[in-house]
């Protein structure tokens, strides 16, 4: 049994990154506002904490408040020095190999987005502009494949879900390995974690000696939601915005679990890009499922978005409730629509460039509580942009759940105010009264406590 809490020791890459610039290194080890070195320990931190049953990024960085990383050259190759370092990424001394990965992931894209930041395009809109940092950075990131049929399935949900509800996560991703589908999640546990471990086992069955887990996260969520010990291909988006592009731009389909605030934002997300009219006629699977006992869940969230959203935007999805074979067959049929459709319009395999985001989608929300409070939450609006801004007030939840700045913010302000017509505020007011009931808000549940006021006006 592992008695030690803490580790100190030097780390290699493996097979790339094997050398850096001093600039590079300056970035990574320069403490100041400019510099990458906050972010660097923190993700850095997130990699070497997998399995944390900890899902607030304040209460993991108090945790390993003794925690330092700095990076160094020996003959011009790349070292990380680990300074009290969680004991759980090593065994007999030697930090496990995926973690080693995953490690070398976030130097990789924290150096490459530090330095495309700021670039200029010239020619193309500030929309075209996200839409091609996207595409950069996930091909800096080798997620990029062409010349391979559309497989790649994404699957969002809690992680904050019970041992029922996991459990028939894997079941769904066994059996879309089975039928060769890949699987791109969050990275974190629960539902993100579930597919991956069953199409695991489908693959290998299959022989499929080169399945993809995909995981994408950002650097604000990532020590609430460390990467799981599945994930072989680990992102770092910039922001939450630049991450959820990058799930539907990379993404061929999406299959929805249970969860909380986080995953109602990711579902507002997609009907609102969705339900923009260019968008139309593009062919994207999109499917709800749970276990057996999910029917309630399912339908309360069915209800707010008609409620809010209109009976259309409830035409744009499935639900199907324990039946994971159903769920695979239903993906592997839109997948097959999906591609016949890029190959009739000639659009690429690996990279949904044809998908409209409008520029509202793509603008980092920062969740202030002047922000919060001044969303516009009505009727007179086109529901795509109602989505928009239904999606920044839950992407506000969840920063004020786990994410430091915000659960700061709440400490210092109290609760963020949400205001919106009484038509909008009874619905969503019902969908987060039954995420708290069913305690989908936080793994730590009994300590929580609403981080929101919902105000009518």
């Amino acid at each position: 049994m592992m008695t030690e809490q803490f580790v100190s020791t030097s780390v290699t890459p493996q097979d790339s990154l094997n050398s850096l610039s001093p600039y590079e290194v300056h970035q990574l080890q320069d403490a100041s506002q400019g510099g990458l070195y906050r972010l660097f320990r923190q993700c850095s931190l997130a990699v070497l904490n997998t399995g944390s049953e900890l899902d607030s990024t304040k209460l993991v960085l108090d945790k390993f408040r003794k925690f330092d990383i700095q990076i160094s050259q020996k003959h011009r190759s790349v070292q990380l020095e680990l300074v009290n370092a969680p004991a759980s990424a090593f065994v007999d001394g030697e930090i496990i190999t995926g973690i080693r990965e995953h490690l070398f992931s976030v130097v990789r894209d924290l150096l490459y987005v530090g330095s495309e930041q700021g670039k200029f395009c010239p020619g193309v809109t500030a929309s075209e502009a996200t839409t091609n940092q996207v595409f950069h950075i996930l091909r800096h990131a080798g997620a990029i494949r062409p010349h391979i049929k559309p497989d790649l399935v994404v699957c969002w949900g809690g992680h904050s879900i019970d041992r029922h509800e996991y459990d028939y996560t894997k079941k769904v991703g066994y059996e879309m390995g089975l039928r060769g589908l890949n699987i791109c999640t969050g990275c974190g546990p629960g539902a993100m974690k579930g597919p991956m471990k069953g199409a695991t086992i489908s693959h290998a069955k299959q022989r499929i000696k080169d399945g993809r887990y995909v995981g994408i996260s950002e650097p604000g969520i990532i020590a609430a939601e460390s990467p799981n010990p599945i994930v072989n291909e680990l992102i770092i988006m910039p922001d939450i915005e630049k991450r959820l592009e990058a799930f539907v731009r990379l993404g061929h389909g999406i299959v929805i679990f249970p969860g909380g605030a986080g995953t109602a934002e990711e579902l507002l997300y997609i009907l609102g890009i969705l339900l923009n009219e260019r968008n139309h006629n593009l062919p994207f699977p999109l499917v709800l499922t749970g276990p057996a006992g999910s029917e309630e869940y399912f339908a309360t969230v069915d209800n707010f978005i008609r409620s809010t959203l209109g009976d259309h935007a409830t035409s744009m999805y499935r639900i199907i409730v324990d039946d994971e074979h159903q769920v695979a067959e239903t993906m592997r049929e839109g997948l097959e629509q999906v591609t016949k459709f890029r190959k009739a319009t000639s659009e690429s395999f690996h990279y949904n460039w044809q998908l409209h985001i409008p520029e509202d989608f793509q603008k980092p929300f920062e969740p202030t509580h002047e922000n919060m409070a001044g969303l516009q939450l009505s009727s007179d609006q086109t529901e795509f942009e109602l989505a928009s801004n239904l999606r920044c007030a839950l992407s506000g939840i969840v920063a004020g759940n786990v994410k430091e700045p915000g659960i700061q913010a709440i400490e210092e302000h109290g609760p963020f105010e949400i205001r919106g017509e009484p038509e909008i505020m009874q619905p969503l007011d019902t969908l987060l009264a039954s995420f708290v009931e069913q305690r989908r808000m936080k793994i730590n549940y009994q300590e929580y406590q609403p981080c929101y006021s919902l105000k009518p006006i």
